[in-house]
């Protein structure tokens, strides 16, 4: 059964006594029928108290009276591991002191090779302790993995428990610079039951850890499991609780996409974008590589490149499209980095205002490079990339398309369309299609001029 938070009492509302049994008589002040039941709070030591003993109790104060302070970030030494994290306003990026951070990814992802690469740069920076906390592997293990990836991790301390009580003891008489636990859901307290991964087990003692650091200068890394659809393990109220929830994606075995999804301290649009290697996890040099097919011939149908924002850098990213007969009596969109539901959308303007029909069609829709895109700035590729499939017509060579569709066949502007259309130029694209009234691009302002533009 499990322990209960705090113990029941029985305290005098007259003279504030209070002993473990109900009486009828106050054993101190002599009054009757003043003992009343109440929870004693086991932290109630450590309140603040005022000069009289009474503890002090929190106030509103007006917002006018509160300073902005900007609070110091660890570094990990990974320029994409700190550009995912955030950045402060002298452009340092790093994870906040003081903050909690969650990172889900699939088993065998990189989490863990991930985390002890952080912990050895933060040793060599000599910056401060650092605990290793795991409930899933040995000693033996986690130090075979440095030595694998020739990581200096001696002055690393590590602790291979279970258990809160023993994870909080070492946090207090260490005091750490950062903690890593991993992971968070083998973490279990006798105060919320004795199985690991429970509801119960995760809100609790992920808010002790939570709590422990948000009163000291540290930073807190937790991994967490992934359930089959992708979404961390658990309740939700744990990605309420920390202040970063980062996600761990696989592209190709080798390539690896680090992409916040919650982030109080920074942006949530960064792309952090890792090789895995027998050396462990480097960043790529030179993203753009990843996302364009190298050919020595021309482009094929069915192929249009856009270039798409990621954070504050520019990818130019290559959608593949392919149609062919329904096999059934309704048509199906295959489509994994891509909505299907976008590309649904965007077949059925191209089938109303261009004139050529996708009702009977299987839509086959591809990223190179597994990117996964969501951005509206890629409608006007994704309509080239259909139209050229359904058409077999090549795009013109070192052509880019961007824009954004609307349902009556609009080609809109999208944000930043100057930084993309300077962006595909450097990158070698002669040409680059976008709505009207952008310096350097060939104009479009709707679906048929798109198509006469790239396919006359």
């Amino acid at each position: 059964m499990a322990k209960k938070k705090g113990s029941v009492i029985y305290k005098c509302s007259n003279c504030g006594y209070s002993q473990p049994a109900w009486l009828g008589r106050c054993p101190n002040c002599g009054e009757w029928n003043t003992l009343e039941e109440c929870i004693e709070d086991p932290g109630a030591a450590n309140v603040l108290r005022n000069a009289d003993g009474t503890a002090k109790k929190a106030k509103p104060v007006p917002m006018a009276t509160v300073s902005v302070q900007d609070i110091p970030r660890l570094s990990t030494g990974n320029t994409e591991f700190d550009r995912v994290l955030g950045c402060d306003k002298t452009q340092q990026g790093g994870a906040t002191l003081r903050s909690a951070i969650l990172i889900g990814g699939e088993p065998g992802i990189g989490k863990s090779t991930l985390l002890l690469q952080t912990a050895a740069q933060v040793l060599a920076s000599a910056k401060g302790r650092v605990l290793y906390v795991s409930g899933e592997e040995s000693a033996s293990q986690i130090k075979g993995r440095a030595v694998r990836l020739g990581l200096n991790v001696d002055r690393m301390e590590i602790l291979c428990t279970m258990r809160l009580e023993d994870i909080l003891d070492a946090l207090d008489s260490l005091n750490p610079l950062m903690v890593i636990v991993d992971s968070i859901q083998t973490v279990y307290s006798a105060e919320a039951g004795i199985v690991p991964g429970t509801v119960s087990q995760l809100k609790y003692c992920g808010n002790e850890l939570i709590a422990w650091v948000k009163e000291r200068d540290s930073v807190l890394f937790m991994t967490a499991h992934v359930t089959k659809d992708g979404n961390i393990a658990g309740p939700k109220s744990l990605e309420h609780m920390v202040d970063t929830v980062i996600s761990f994606e696989r592209s190709t075995d080798e390539v690896r996409f680090l992409r916040a999804l919650k982030n109080r301290f920074g942006s949530i649009d960064e792309l952090g974008i890792f090789e895995m290697s027998e050396k462990g996890l480097s960043c790529v040099s030179d993203p753009s590589t990843l996302f364009l097919t190298r050919r020595t011939g021309g482009c094929p149908a069915g192929v249009a490149c856009v270039p798409v924002f990621e954070g504050s850098r520019v990818f130019m990213v290559e959608i593949q499209a392919l149609t062919v007969p329904a096999k059934a009596a309704v048509n199906r969109v295959y489509s994994d980095k891509v909505d299907s539901a976008r590309v649904s959308r965007v077949a059925a303007v191209l089938e109303k205002r261009a004139g050529i029909a996708f009702s009977d069609q299987d839509i086959y829709i591809n990223v190179a490079g597994g990117a996964r895109l969501t951005e509206s700035a890629i409608d006007a590729a994704l309509a080239a990339a259909l139209y050229s499939a359904r058409a077999d017509l090549p795009l013109p060579d070192k052509t880019a398309v961007v824009g954004e569709l609307s349902l009556a066949g609009e080609v809109r502007p999208v944000t930043k369309l100057k930084q993309r259309i300077k962006a595909a130029k450097e990158l070698g694209y002669t040409t680059t299609v976008a709505p009207s009234g952008e310096e350097g691009a060939v104009a479009a302002e709707n679906i048929k001029e798109l198509v006469k533009a790239l396919f006359t």
